[in-house]
């Protein structure tokens, strides 16, 4: 049955704390993230053999050791996010699976590290079988699958189809399992992910897909994976997908499988969104309240360098005002904005830029505007543009709450530079 969410748009608290009190304890903008909603999200998924995070999502180091500590492995698309994970505990080579690196290249670094230290691979193409196999031959391999079309809430985060980059084109298929022969590398599972929002309709086509290409490969294959891109709440008009009915439908393909190969196939899911989004708050000062013509602006201390997800997908999340003096009921549109120096710098826009007001409460300078499920592809995207410093990361345990990544200073940002002479 699906639960359709709701969110208010007035918040004094995060997790039972203050707003204000954390705001001025951490200050502003910053980033809180709620470890019961994510021990939540992932208590979800149990029905699943494998919970792969896709850390790209958020990488913090203390978010990888929660995750850690709740049985989840993770999924790594750069060697940087290869050393995250081992600094947060997960362990690699010697046949640990606690790490695999998922990308349709390889850089140098990132080639050298997996064949150096026996890291599982997904590859994504042709090219990436050809390069592991001449530095690692014998190892065993998985194969991300493009099975020629995709599904997305935005054409951005669509992964599939042809005018997607991802994946080993579905008719290469026979060509990548020779070059894999080769070489010597056994492939052993397969991976599918036609991007975010998936449904039930998109999700058996997935599934069809997936079955055909293992049973084409054959009975080398033990790993399937589902992939991510499980739909996250943003709107009181959204609802939660009906998990039970999701792993049902991927359990009968895993199972049809095992009859065909006489042997277990293990299920993995690959969610990153799902697990984090709504975790995040993203807490910002209100800083200027202004008319321009017919409209009204709260010009916020945070920006697209903090948050990029509305300037580069129109995305919507639902926002709140945290009141530092005298609270209201009273409302009016307001057209959030942040603090660049960029047009686009706006928080309430649709994909293509268009511009649009939220109906929020009357808000004046020194309140607090909350930005909500924020807890994904939030700081992971945030850039030193106009030299802002990034934000403040703080995880919120209960009663316990945690500084976990101390605000850049000016000097942070302007490390590593130099000037000759």
């Amino acid at each position: 049955m699906s639960v359709k969410q709701s969110f208010s748009i007035i918040r004094s608290q995060i997790c039972g704390h203050s707003v204000t009190a954390l705001a001025e304890k951490f200050g502003s903008p910053s980033y809180f993230y709620d470890a019961a909603t994510i021990r939540d999200r992932i208590s979800q998924l149990s029905q699943f053999d494998v919970i792969r995070f896709a850390q790209k999502a958020n990488s913090n180091i203390a978010v990888l050791d929660l995750m850690r500590k709740q049985g989840v492995v993770v999924d790594a698309v750069s060697a940087g996010e290869v050393h995250r994970a081992q600094v947060a505990g997960f362990k690699v080579g010697g046949g640990s699976h606690d790490v695999v690196y998922t990308a349709d290249i390889f850089d140098r670094e990132a080639l050298a590290m997996c064949a150096s230290q026996n890291i599982p691979v997904n590859c994504g193409s042709p090219d990436m079988i050809s390069q592991l196999g001449k530095l690692a031959p014998g190892r065993e391999i998985t194969l991300r699958i493009n099975p020629g079309f995709g599904h997305g809430h935005s054409k951005k985060t669509n992964t599939g189809g042809d005018t997607s980059k991802h994946g080993i084109w579905h008719s290469q298929l026979d060509q990548c399992v020779e070059l894999a022969n080769e070489h010597g590398l056994k492939v052993a599972g397969l991976h599918m992910h036609i991007g975010s929002g998936t449904d039930f309709e998109h999700l058996s086509q997935v599934c069809d897909a997936m079955k055909q290409t293992a049973l084409a490969v054959g009975d080398s294959i033990h790993t399937i994976s589902a992939g991510g891109g499980l739909p996250t709440p943003y709107r009181d008009s959204d609802t939660y997908l009906d998990i039970d009915r999701y792993f049902q439908i991927w359990d009968a393909t895993r199972k049809e499988l095992e009859g065909s190969f006489g042997h277990p196939v293990s299920l993995e899911i690959e969610p990153g969104r799902f697990l984090v989004a709504e975790s995040g708050y993203l807490v910002a000062e209100i800083r200027s309240v202004k008319k321009m013509g017919e409209n009204l602006f709260y010009l916020i201390d945070a920006g697209f360098n903090n948050l990029a997800r509305p300037i580069l997908y129109g995305s919507y999340h639902p926002m709140s005002v945290a009141f530092a003096g005298e609270p209201t009921e009273e409302t009016q549109q307001a057209i959030v904005g942040g603090p660049l120096c960029e047009s686009g710098d706006i928080f309430t826009q649709e994909e293509g830029g268009f511009v649009c007001s939220r109906e929020l409460p009357v808000a004046n300078v020194g309140d607090f505007l909350v930005i909500e499920c924020a807890g994904a592809y939030g700081f992971v995207m945030s850039s030193n543009y106009n030299s802002k410093p990034m934000a403040a990361e703080v995880l919120v345990d209960d009663e316990q709450v945690h500084l976990i990544r101390a605000r850049q200073t000016p000097d942070d940002i302007i490390a590593g530079e130099s000037i000759p002479g």
